[in-house]
């Protein structure tokens, strides 16, 4: 009778646990992920909602941050509308992502330019540009290649097309590459929320 007491009070809180355990195993992240989580480089630039656009003025939200230019003919505008499609599947929690947009053209892309740009893919994206050397730093701390080209009488720029998933204490959690469908940001994104 005793060895059956003593069984019920280990076996049922390990059993209580498994469906936490399962639910942990199931929480991994799709993106690449940095083991251990590090604090994301912060950078002061210009934004274009007209404020100076600092990776510390999102904390407590989870930050998707992109490199591009606005006249990107396809990769861009097809990262952009993935991730305004996953902040439209967050619903009512869409309000704690914010997508944050850098250019790699700065000649090009004053605020104003990427406002509108990125407004017409979800009016709270929030682009970054700066002095050629600024955006230089940036990528360096963050990995991006970016090289310029012409295409015809085009200049355009070929560039990392990957994102990074910044959790809301400001560390950097995830690696996404590109062609990532929106369910699988979204999949990230809600367990960043969590946590």
């Amino acid at each position: 009778m005793k060895c059956k007491k003593v069984l019920q009070r280990v076996l049922l809180p390990l059993l209580l646990l498994s469906p936490a355990l399962c639910a942990a195993a199931d929480s991994e992240l799709k993106a690449g992920v940095f083991s251990p989580a590090r604090a994301a480089p912060d950078f002061s630039l210009r934004g274009s909602d007209g404020a100076e656009l600092k990776l510390n003025r999102y904390r407590g939200k989870v930050v998707i941050l992109a490199f591009g230019f606005t006249s990107c003919p396809d990769v861009c505008p097809t990262t952009l509308s993935t991730l305004a499609a996953t902040r439209k599947k967050l619903g009512d929690k869409a309000d704690q992502l914010q997508v944050v947009y850098i250019t790699v053209d700065p000649e090009t892309d004053s605020p104003e330019r990427m406002r509108k740009y990125l407004g017409s893919f979800d009016p709270s994206f929030v682009g970054g540009t700066g002095t050629t050397e600024q955006l230089a730093a940036v990528r360096q701390d963050y990995g991006i290649a970016a090289s310029k080209k012409m295409l015809g009488s085009q200049t355009a720029f070929s560039h990392s097309s990957f994102t990074y998933l910044i959790d809301r204490h400001g560390s950097l959690r995830g690696l996404m590459p590109y062609g990532q469908s929106s369910d699988d940001y979204l999949h990230d994104v809600r367990i960043l929320l969590e946590q």
